[in-house]
Protein backbone atom coordinates (compact mmCIF):
# COMPACT_ATOMS: atom_id res chain seq x y z
CA UNK A 1 0.00 0.00 0.00
CA UNK A 2 1.22 3.74 -0.88
CA UNK A 3 0.73 6.46 1.98
CA UNK A 4 0.55 9.87 1.32
CA UNK A 5 2.12 12.01 4.16
CA UNK A 6 0.17 15.24 5.37
CA UNK A 7 2.43 18.41 6.04
CA UNK A 8 2.44 17.35 9.64
CA UNK A 9 4.16 14.25 8.78
CA UNK A 10 6.73 15.48 6.04
CA UNK A 11 7.56 18.43 8.87
CA UNK A 12 8.63 15.23 10.88
CA UNK A 13 10.27 13.42 8.16
CA UNK A 14 11.91 16.88 7.66
CA UNK A 15 13.46 16.81 11.13
CA UNK A 16 14.69 13.47 10.15
CA UNK A 17 15.92 14.38 7.14
CA UNK A 18 18.06 17.36 8.80
CA UNK A 19 19.40 14.76 11.39
CA UNK A 20 20.81 12.53 8.51
CA UNK A 21 22.01 15.57 6.60
CA UNK A 22 24.46 16.69 9.65
CA UNK A 23 25.61 12.74 9.77
CA UNK A 24 26.69 12.19 6.16
CA UNK A 25 28.77 15.97 6.15
CA UNK A 26 29.96 14.61 9.50
CA UNK A 27 31.34 11.31 8.69
CA UNK A 28 32.30 12.60 4.71
CA UNK A 29 34.66 14.73 6.67
CA UNK A 30 35.93 12.19 8.68
CA UNK A 31 36.79 9.45 6.15
CA UNK A 32 40.35 10.45 5.85
CA UNK A 33 43.26 7.79 5.02
CA UNK A 34 43.75 5.51 8.06
CA UNK A 35 40.41 6.12 9.52
CA UNK A 36 38.30 2.76 10.08
CA UNK A 37 34.74 2.06 9.00
CA UNK A 38 33.99 1.08 12.40
CA UNK A 39 35.15 4.62 13.89
CA UNK A 40 33.03 6.26 11.37
CA UNK A 41 30.01 4.13 12.49
CA UNK A 42 30.86 5.17 16.19
CA UNK A 43 30.89 9.12 14.50
CA UNK A 44 27.78 8.76 13.05
CA UNK A 45 25.64 6.59 16.54
CA UNK A 46 27.05 9.70 18.17
CA UNK A 47 25.56 12.61 15.95
CA UNK A 48 21.72 10.67 15.53
CA UNK A 49 21.69 10.30 19.41
CA UNK A 50 22.77 13.93 20.82
CA UNK A 51 20.37 14.94 17.51
CA UNK A 52 17.29 12.89 19.75
CA UNK A 53 16.95 10.76 17.05
CA UNK A 54 17.41 6.52 16.43
CA UNK A 55 19.22 5.30 13.92
CA UNK A 56 16.96 3.01 10.98
CA UNK A 57 19.30 0.33 10.25
CA UNK A 58 20.42 -0.83 13.09
CA UNK A 59 19.26 -4.25 13.21
CA UNK A 60 17.52 -4.11 10.46
CA UNK A 61 16.31 -7.56 9.07
CA UNK A 62 14.26 -7.92 6.06
CA UNK A 63 14.07 -11.74 6.27
CA UNK A 64 14.78 -14.69 8.49
CA UNK A 65 17.68 -15.66 6.36
CA UNK A 66 19.36 -12.49 6.79
CA UNK A 67 21.06 -11.57 9.72
CA UNK A 68 20.63 -8.28 11.77
CA UNK A 69 21.92 -5.18 10.18
CA UNK A 70 25.12 -4.23 12.93
CA UNK A 71 25.67 -1.08 11.73
CA UNK A 72 24.08 2.21 11.87
CA UNK A 73 25.49 3.32 8.64
CA UNK A 74 26.05 1.12 5.58
CA UNK A 75 29.36 1.76 4.40
CA UNK A 76 30.87 1.05 1.24
CA UNK A 77 34.21 0.85 -0.43
CA UNK A 78 34.85 0.88 -4.10
CA UNK A 79 33.64 -2.37 -5.52
CA UNK A 80 30.73 -3.22 -2.79
CA UNK A 81 27.68 -0.94 -4.11
CA UNK A 82 25.37 -0.60 -1.32
CA UNK A 83 24.64 -2.11 1.76
CA UNK A 84 28.31 -2.29 2.93
CA UNK A 85 28.85 -3.68 6.86
CA UNK A 86 30.93 -1.58 8.83
CA UNK A 87 34.01 -3.49 9.94
CA UNK A 88 37.90 -3.48 10.61
CA UNK A 89 39.06 -1.96 7.00
CA UNK A 90 41.64 0.83 7.16
CA UNK A 91 40.60 3.81 4.37
CA UNK A 92 43.25 4.27 2.21
CA UNK A 93 43.81 7.24 0.07
CA UNK A 94 41.93 7.30 -3.44
CA UNK A 95 39.01 4.62 -2.66
CA UNK A 96 35.54 5.82 -3.25
CA UNK A 97 33.31 5.23 -0.02
CA UNK A 98 29.72 5.48 -0.42
CA UNK A 99 28.04 7.01 3.01
CA UNK A 100 24.44 5.77 3.16
CA UNK A 101 22.51 6.96 6.53
CA UNK A 102 19.12 6.87 8.07
CA UNK A 103 17.45 8.53 11.13
CA UNK A 104 13.85 8.28 12.68
CA UNK A 105 12.12 11.03 14.71
CA UNK A 106 8.58 10.91 15.69
CA UNK A 107 8.30 7.74 14.43
CA UNK A 108 9.25 8.79 10.60
CA UNK A 109 12.24 7.95 8.71
CA UNK A 110 14.80 9.55 6.46
CA UNK A 111 17.24 8.29 4.37
CA UNK A 112 20.32 9.49 2.00
CA UNK A 113 23.17 8.41 1.04
CA UNK A 114 27.26 10.25 -0.56
CA UNK A 115 29.89 8.89 -2.18
CA UNK A 116 33.26 10.28 -1.47
CA UNK A 117 36.82 9.46 -2.22
CA UNK A 118 39.15 9.35 0.38
CA UNK A 119 41.72 11.82 0.50
CA UNK A 120 42.54 12.25 -3.23
CA UNK A 121 40.06 10.96 -5.92
CA UNK A 122 40.98 10.16 -9.27
CA UNK A 123 39.94 11.06 -12.56
CA UNK A 124 37.61 8.08 -13.78
CA UNK A 125 36.29 8.16 -10.11
CA UNK A 126 35.24 11.93 -10.05
CA UNK A 127 33.37 10.96 -13.52
CA UNK A 128 31.21 8.19 -11.85
CA UNK A 129 30.24 10.21 -8.70
CA UNK A 130 29.79 13.25 -11.01
CA UNK A 131 27.39 11.19 -13.27
CA UNK A 132 25.44 9.12 -10.42
CA UNK A 133 24.84 12.64 -8.59
CA UNK A 134 23.76 13.98 -11.47
CA UNK A 135 21.32 10.55 -11.90
CA UNK A 136 19.88 11.63 -8.62
CA UNK A 137 19.34 15.06 -9.84
CA UNK A 138 17.34 13.93 -12.87
CA UNK A 139 15.10 11.55 -10.70
CA UNK A 140 14.45 14.42 -8.17
CA UNK A 141 13.48 17.09 -10.50
CA UNK A 142 10.74 13.98 -12.08
CA UNK A 143 8.82 14.19 -8.69
CA UNK A 144 5.85 16.16 -9.83
CA UNK A 145 2.77 15.80 -9.31
CA UNK A 146 1.22 13.90 -12.62
CA UNK A 147 4.43 12.47 -13.49
CA UNK A 148 4.71 8.73 -13.47
CA UNK A 149 7.04 6.21 -11.54
CA UNK A 150 8.42 5.41 -15.04
CA UNK A 151 10.05 8.81 -15.61
CA UNK A 152 12.51 8.72 -12.55
CA UNK A 153 14.08 5.16 -13.72
CA UNK A 154 13.92 6.68 -17.24
CA UNK A 155 15.86 9.47 -15.68
CA UNK A 156 18.30 7.54 -14.03
CA UNK A 157 18.75 5.48 -16.80
CA UNK A 158 19.63 8.13 -19.54
CA UNK A 159 22.32 9.87 -17.28
CA UNK A 160 23.70 6.31 -16.85
CA UNK A 161 23.64 5.66 -20.73
CA UNK A 162 25.21 8.65 -21.35
CA UNK A 163 28.43 8.08 -19.44
CA UNK A 164 28.56 4.22 -20.15
CA UNK A 165 27.93 2.89 -16.45
CA UNK A 166 25.45 0.18 -15.23
CA UNK A 167 23.18 0.50 -13.24
CA UNK A 168 22.63 -2.42 -10.48
CA UNK A 169 20.11 -4.97 -11.17
CA UNK A 170 17.32 -5.46 -9.03
CA UNK A 171 17.58 -2.98 -6.76
CA UNK A 172 16.63 0.58 -6.57
CA UNK A 173 14.96 3.53 -3.97
CA UNK A 174 11.48 2.98 -2.34
CA UNK A 175 8.64 4.88 -0.09
CA UNK A 176 9.60 6.12 3.32
CA UNK A 177 7.60 7.17 5.94
CA UNK A 178 7.08 4.94 9.01
CA UNK A 179 8.38 2.51 7.89
CA UNK A 180 12.48 2.74 6.26
CA UNK A 181 11.23 0.54 3.64
CA UNK A 182 7.74 1.52 2.15
CA UNK A 183 5.84 1.13 -1.61
CA UNK A 184 6.34 1.52 -4.30
CA UNK A 185 9.85 0.36 -5.03
CA UNK A 186 11.69 2.65 -7.46
CA UNK A 187 13.61 1.05 -9.88
CA UNK A 188 17.18 2.91 -11.53
CA UNK A 189 15.27 2.30 -15.06
CA UNK A 190 11.97 2.31 -16.67
CA UNK A 191 9.99 3.64 -19.75
CA UNK A 192 8.60 7.59 -19.56
CA UNK A 193 4.82 7.80 -19.08
CA UNK A 194 4.44 4.88 -17.72
CA UNK A 195 3.30 3.19 -14.47
CA UNK A 196 2.69 4.49 -10.80
CA UNK A 197 1.36 8.12 -10.62
CA UNK A 198 2.75 10.82 -8.54
CA UNK A 199 0.83 12.23 -6.37
CA UNK A 200 1.38 15.27 -3.57
CA UNK A 201 2.36 13.80 -0.36
CA UNK A 202 3.98 10.87 -1.61
CA UNK A 203 7.45 10.44 -0.08
CA UNK A 204 10.43 8.36 -1.75
CA UNK A 205 13.75 8.02 -1.28
CA UNK A 206 15.65 7.92 -4.94
CA UNK A 207 18.53 5.88 -5.14
CA UNK A 208 20.75 5.68 -8.08
CA UNK A 209 23.42 3.14 -7.99
CA UNK A 210 26.00 3.06 -11.14
CA UNK A 211 28.64 0.43 -11.71
CA UNK A 212 31.89 1.65 -13.46
CA UNK A 213 32.27 -1.70 -15.61
CA UNK A 214 28.85 -0.58 -17.45
CA UNK A 215 27.43 -4.18 -16.25
CA UNK A 216 24.50 -4.65 -13.76
CA UNK A 217 25.11 -7.76 -12.04
CA UNK A 218 26.83 -8.07 -8.27
CA UNK A 219 27.66 -10.74 -5.96
CA UNK A 220 26.90 -10.90 -2.08
CA UNK A 221 29.85 -10.77 0.12
CA UNK A 222 30.13 -13.55 2.82
CA UNK A 223 28.46 -10.66 5.65
CA UNK A 224 25.11 -11.48 4.19
CA UNK A 225 24.81 -7.86 3.37
CA UNK A 226 27.62 -6.18 1.52
CA UNK A 227 26.46 -6.21 -2.52
CA UNK A 228 29.82 -5.83 -4.80
CA UNK A 229 30.14 -5.63 -8.74
CA UNK A 230 30.46 -8.80 -10.52
CA UNK A 231 33.20 -7.49 -12.04
CA UNK A 232 35.14 -5.95 -9.65
CA UNK A 233 34.89 -2.35 -11.02
CA UNK A 234 33.78 0.45 -8.59
CA UNK A 235 30.32 1.70 -7.88
CA UNK A 236 28.85 4.94 -6.43
CA UNK A 237 25.11 5.88 -4.78
CA UNK A 238 23.91 8.63 -4.15
CA UNK A 239 20.44 9.26 -2.82
CA UNK A 240 17.90 11.65 -1.09
CA UNK A 241 14.52 11.47 0.67
CA UNK A 242 11.99 13.31 -1.98
CA UNK A 243 8.44 15.05 -1.10
CA UNK A 244 6.08 15.51 -4.19
CA UNK A 245 4.52 18.92 -3.31
CA UNK A 246 2.21 21.20 -5.17
CA UNK A 247 5.67 23.53 -5.34
CA UNK A 248 7.39 20.42 -6.82
CA UNK A 249 9.98 18.61 -5.42
CA UNK A 250 11.05 18.79 -1.59
CA UNK A 251 14.53 17.11 -0.81
CA UNK A 252 13.78 16.41 2.87
CA UNK A 253 17.63 15.38 3.33
CA UNK A 254 18.85 18.27 1.88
Amino acid sequence: MVSLKSAAELELMREAGSVVAATLRTVAEAARPGVTLWELDEIAARVIREAGAKPSFLGQRPHRDVPPFPGVLCLSVDDVVVHGVPNRHVLRSGQLLSIDAGAVVGGYHADAATTVAVGSADAAGERLCEATRAALDAAVAAMVPGGRLGDLGYAVQEVAAAYGYGVLRHHGGHGVGTELHEDPHVPNHGRPGRGFRLREGLVLALEPMFLEGGGDAYRLLPDGWSLATADGSRAAHFEHTVAVTADGPLVLTA
